[in-house]
């Protein structure tokens, strides 16, 4: 069986000690931590901040077993922009992996944003395999797993499906550079949720699962849209037996209530799975 995490981003006008406290007492397996202030901005928790947080971990027992620093244009995007914009990136999400090792992370989240209008396709790609190279080789170094995530087609005109981490992987080969899925964005662009197993095997590394309007890239609470997610949950456990991790990635349109959408979201998600 996989494990189930919780997605802080939507906790950041909350203590930061709510999410702690809450992962534990509704049944969370670990949390896939929010980099973004005021929480968890990677270099204020190089400057000290990381005390705290690595108190709330051990105080309630629940592992940050996933890292996702803030990196999709505010300010740090690696796809657009100048050269010196990329390496100004790549210093931060190098900096962001050292901090996922001290966190005790197993893996760091990136994805490849938006590129701009005008950018060539070879542009794009030359960007991406030269930055995915860096940032697997520090990777290495930090021993910590970075695994690339898809965006929907209003999030990316880089990185949107299976086929882009296949052909991702044929370029930057390394153990320590893994995929994922959120299945809004195959579901959103009508490419079969199920196709990430069977075309990744063993280099699909994470799951990010949440329900979806089926028309933007908009995340609903899970059993709230349109995806049968009950079949879906149900076919990950017991057709694939994918047992690592999946986090239910409520963001910020939750943000008024975070605690009670939490325990909504595990409730719902552990019921449609029978347990």
């Amino acid at each position: 069986m996989y494990k189930i995490g919780m997605f802080t981003s939507g906790y950041q006008r909350n203590p930061l000690e709510n999410i702690f406290e809450d992962a534990k007492r509704f049944g969370y397996d670990y949390i896939e931590l929010w980099g973004g202030r005021p929480h968890a901005y990677a270099p204020d928790l190089l400057a000290g901040e990381i005390d705290e947080v690595l108190r709330l971990r051990d105080k309630y027992g629940v592992p940050i077993t996933g890292w996702c620093p803030e990196h999709n244009g505010y300010p740090y995007n690696f796809m657009i922009g100048s050269e010196m914009q990329r390496q100004d990136a790549v210093r931060y999400l190098k900096d962001c992996l050292k901090v996922g090792r001290l966190l005790g992370s197993d893996y760091m989240l990136i994805s490849p944003a938006h590129a701009g209008y005008d950018a060539k396709p070879q542009e794009i790609r030359d960007r991406l395999y030269r930055t995915c190279e860096e940032l697997a080789a520090a990777a290495k170094d930090e021993g910590i797993k970075i695994v690339v995530e898809p965006l929907t087609t209003m999030e990316s005109n880089v990185f949107k499906s299976a086929n882009d981490l296949l052909d991702l992987f044929e370029h930057v080969d390394s153990d320590y550079l893994m995929g994922m899925c959120d299945i809004v964005p195959p579901f959103q662009q009508q490419e079969q949720i199920t196709s990430y197993f069977n075309k990744l095997g063993d280099k699909l590394y994470h799951l990010h699962i949440i329900d979806s309007n089926g028309v933007d890239d908009s995340h609903v609470m899970p059993g709230e849209g349109v995806l049968p997610m009950p079949e879906l949950l149900r076919e990950i456990r017991d057709y694939y037996h994918y047992d690592r991790t999946a986090t239910i990635e409520l963001v910020t349109g939750y943000i008024n209530e975070p605690r009670l959408y939490a325990k909504r979201a595990i409730d719902n998600v552990r019921g449609m799975l029978g347990e």
